[in-house]
């Protein structure tokens, strides 16, 4: 896959499924070329190859047979047949030359299955598997059927040496795991992933071809989040991998809707209290809010203060990516910083000077604005903090705003 294309072919003599397709894959940010027949087929691809994936009607007019769908692979695209009939004898030869999938096309409802699956290839490119296998024809055969998905692939041989990938490789986001394996088993492997809530988001698919029937108990108990018997085919590996991501990525976006703030995107204050709440040593802690912000939004509408609060957002992650920062209310905002105080301090005044000379661009008025800050490196829970932060802000304020105070 050329992973920076976004280009994908519709080939069918329907001009209605044509249509519909095309639509929807233009709705999921694909660029979509259509062709009803091979003729047009030919010379697209002459012109150019680099289509994420190809979704081919197996029969059209001038080639009855499936000509196209070779033409397809020869050119090393991935491609999703859709078929008139189902036969195992047929589904055997699309699964044989490589092709992604196959779809019965009986109706346009039928045909819907390829939005979701053009929206998990999207996402693919995206995740990183681990596959851990004492036998190199199996991972390597696993890797191959993963790479079709443009699913990255890393190779491990023991649980010790997937432990040691896991360590150097922390975008990993998928594990599939044989159990028998020498040094250390896939369950011994597994018990230890999860004993660390650092790797809690990432999924597990477990393999054997044990005849144990306490297998799949056992691999769901150690911490997998599914079981997969030896010898598999590729679509059941594919719907299982398939699943245990979307689960992935709906947890993580749940996750994001409990504890980010929708407009700015920093995270809420129940982020800040629930993930730092704790002691920590070596922790500063800054509370900031717009001046006068009531008069923004007098001046300008309640799209003015948004835009203001966007603007700001956007200061704090220049400024402060790497920290935690989070919106804790209204016009404030909290900054949790590890490092030294006097950095600190540094950082948060270039800050406000950056944000005294800037402007906000909001149709067409300019809104300008200054902040406030209060800051502190004494030790404390993150509350004991908080409360001092604030009333070094209160103090900023009082003494005429648009300034730092930081003891």
């Amino acid at each position: 896959m050329n992973r920076s294309s976004n280009s994908v072919l519709v080939i069918d003599g329907s001009r209605i499924f044509r249509n519909y397709l095309s639509t929807h894959l233009s709705a999921l940010g694909f660029k979509v070329f259509v062709c009803q027949d091979l003729a047009e087929t030919k010379q697209t691809l002459e012109v150019r190859t680099d289509f994420v994936f190809v979704v081919s009607c197996y029969h059209l007019l001038d080639a009855e047979d499936g000509e196209v769908i070779d033409l397809l692979l020869e050119n090393n695209l991935k491609v999703v047949v859709l078929t008139a009939k189902f036969e195992q004898e047929t589904r055997q030869e699309f699964l044989k030359k490589g092709v992604l999938d196959y779809i019965l096309k009986d109706s346009l409802s039928s045909v819907q299955y390829v939005i979701p699956f053009a929206k998990r290839i999207k996402n693919n490119q995206f995740h990183h598997a681990l596959v851990v296998d004492d036998s190199a024809m199996m991972r390597r055969t696993i890797c191959q059927l993963l790479e079709s998905q443009y699913i990255r692939t890393i190779q491990a041989c023991n649980g010790e040496e997937a432990l040691q990938q896991l360590t150097n490789n922390p975008h990993i986001s998928l594990i599939i795991s044989d159990n028998y394996m020498p040094e250390m088993t896939g369950l011994e492997m597994i018990r230890e992933i999860r004993r660390h809530s650092i790797h809690d988001d990432i999924s597990i698919l477990g393999l054997s071809g044990s005849d144990d029937k306490t297998m799949t108990a056992q691999y769901l108990k150690a911490g997998a989040n599914d079981f997969l018997h030896k010898p598999f085919n590729q679509e059941e590996l594919f719907c299982r991998v398939n699943q245990l991501l979307n689960m992935q990525e709906a947890t993580k976006e749940l996750f994001k809707l409990a504890n980010q703030d929708a407009l700015t995107g920093l995270w809420n204050r129940r982020y800040l209290f629930d993930t730092i709440g704790k002691n920590v040593a070596d922790r500063c802690i800054a509370m900031l809010d717009i001046d006068f912000f009531k008069k923004v939004n007098d001046n300008y509408g309640h799209d003015g203060g948004d835009a203001a609060l966007t603007h700001i957002s956007g200061m704090l992650k220049a400024f402060f990516g790497d920290q935690i920062v989070a919106r804790f209310g209204g016009e404030e905002f909290c900054i949790h910083y590890r490092g030294e105080f006097e950095k600190f301090c540094k950082q948060l005044e270039r800050m406000r000077r950056c944000i005294e000379a800037d402007h906000v661009e909001h149709q067409g008025q300019v809104i300008k604005y200054t902040i406030s800050i209060g800051a502190t490196s004494m030790e404390g829970t993150l509350g004991e903090q908080i409360k001092v932060a604030d009333m070094r802000l209160y103090k900023a304020k009082e003494s005429g705003r648009n300034q730092l105070i930081n003891s």
